[in-house]
């Protein structure tokens, strides 16, 4: 079992840090020498990881150019990676390109960072083996990092989350298919990723495709062109499992439709089981087929929403479970779950920039330092929220007149709102405690110090007080 943690630990660490490279390096650099690369063994006494290449040449290649670049960032990620070698990996050769049509012309694959066994000529798909006919479609290419342990689950995703699980069970679903919807950043993919390694653990030999809408598209045109269309049809229908990411990417192209559209109803007929991902639900895409349409929504639509901040809590405190030894202060988990609120997948990177900062600076992870490596993402993340509008959901929640806001009563049904408004006031806009006070009556800055402070402490203590700021901070920042 601790094996098993390692390896996924290692797993996820490598996502991240080839997400990074990507940005760092470009798409073309990062899908031609990056991506391909393997993990393999970790030796904790030697602090020595293994990366792999399909070829002698490209690891090498990636050797030379790109070796101190993975060293730190392993080390930044794993302070126990204190080595890193990258060789060409035994008994693998790259995935040769496959020659599609008497031209000769040859494009890469689906799955264009799988390899090919030395003397096969087989794509591993699931537990068996298939041979390659040409049509282009290969491997699943899952990634490792993304599975149900790796998911956080809150509020906003449970529905599709336990939909994914159902999905990939033994027991046959009672739906089918299953449409993921949910904007950018919130999970879909992880999800689709997800489904895909736990139904390959309770059907060891099931043959699963995963793809773009838009990698589909360019599959059925180049089988099209090359009068492949039999081969292509009798491959992807061959499959137990079809996952299919972005499916807005199909709008308009009729003849792949109308291929996807036979697809679903012949797979629906043999029992098996279909997913699809879109940022948008099936009546909204534009420019699709009605039928098509029938098809995607006839099963099970389950909309992932954008995480709350209870949710953003737990995926920070997830991940912050792995960067050990490192340590991140109560207030700046917060602070980070309440500012990056656009997606999670800017809130973990949030969370991954500053760890990295900090152990390559040897400064303490702080709020102060936060605010300063953080500036980008946090301006993108915050909505305008003034004062005004402070007051007035304050006002409403604790039943005052927003006359009372400014005045100079004293009566405790009366202060403790203020002094709740000028908390937030301070947590949610950059004014200052002399500004905040101007806007409560002119109240002297320290009255607003004083306020910031009790309310602070009073919800350490006071379970109704801390509920209470809770609830006005989803109020404000919804």
């Amino acid at each position: 079992m601790s094996e098993d943690q390692d390896a996924m630990d290692l797993a996820a660490d490598w996502a991240d840090i080839s997400q990074g490279l990507r940005k760092d390096l470009g798409q073309q650099l990062h899908s031609q020498w990056i991506r391909p690369v393997q993990l393999g063994s970790f030796c904790k006494e030697t602090g020595t990881l293994d990366l792999y290449l399909p070829t002698e040449f490209s690891a090498n290649w990636v050797s030379d150019r790109f070796a101190d670049r993975l060293s730190l960032a392993w080390k930044i990620a794993r302070p126990d990676v204190r080595n890193v070698r990258i060789s060409a990996q035994p008994g693998r050769r790259q995935l040769a390109e496959l020659r599609i049509g008497k031209d000769g012309s040859s494009r890469r694959p689906a799955n264009d960072g799988a390899v090919l066994g030395a003397d096969s000529g087989a794509i591993a798909v699931g537990g068996d083996l298939a041979p390659m006919n040409g049509t282009g479609i290969g491997s699943i290419g899952l990634d490792p990092s993304l599975t149900f342990v790796t998911f956080v689950s809150g509020a906003a995703n449970v529905l599709a989350a336990n939909a994914a699980q159902r999905m990939a069970a033994t027991e046959t679903p009672q739906f089918a298919p299953l449409y993921l919807k949910a904007a950018t950043g919130q999970g879909k993919t992880h999800l689709l990723h997800a489904i895909g390694h736990a139904y390959l653990v309770n059907h060891p030999r099931a043959r699963i495709f995963y793809c773009s809408a838009e990698r589909f598209m360019v599959e059925f045109v180049q089988a099209l062109r090359q009068n492949q269309m039999i081969e292509f049809k009798s491959r992807l229908r061959g499959f137990d499992l079809l996952l299919v990411d972005d499916i807005q990417f199909i709008i308009g192209k009729a003849s792949a439709q109308e291929e996807l559209l036979y697809t679903i109803d012949a797979l629906l007929a043999e029992g098996k089981r279909l997913v699809f991902a879109a940022d948008r639900a099936p009546q909204a895409l534009d420019g699709v087929e009605q039928r098509l349409l029938s098809r995607l929504s006839m099963g099970l639509v389950a909309d992932i929403q954008p995480a709350d901040i209870e949710l953003r809590r737990l995926i920070l405190e997830h991940r912050l479970a792995r960067f050990a030894p490192t340590e991140v202060p109560s207030d700046v988990v917060e602070f980070l779950a309440r500012t990056i609120n656009r997606n999670v997948r800017e809130l973990v990177g949030g969370l991954n920039k500053l760890i990295a900062y900090a152990q390559l600076t040897g400064q303490a992870v702080s709020l102060q330092l936060a605010e300063e490596q953080l500036t980008d993402i946090l301006s993108a993340n915050r909505r305008r929220i003034t004062i005004d509008e402070i007051q007035r959901t304050v006002c409403q929640f604790y039943r005052v007149d927003r006359t009372e806001m400014a005045s100079k009563r004293r009566a405790r049904a009366v202060v403790r709102p203020r002094q709740v408004a000028m908390y937030l006031a301070k947590v949610l806009t950059p004014r200052s405690y002399p500004e905040i006070g101007r806007k409560f009556g002119g109240r002297d800055h320290s009255t607003v110090i004083h306020a910031v402070r009790l309310i602070e402490d009073l919800r350490t203590r006071d379970a109704d007080m801390d509920g209470d700021v809770r609830s006005l901070l989803r109020q404000l920042e919804s």
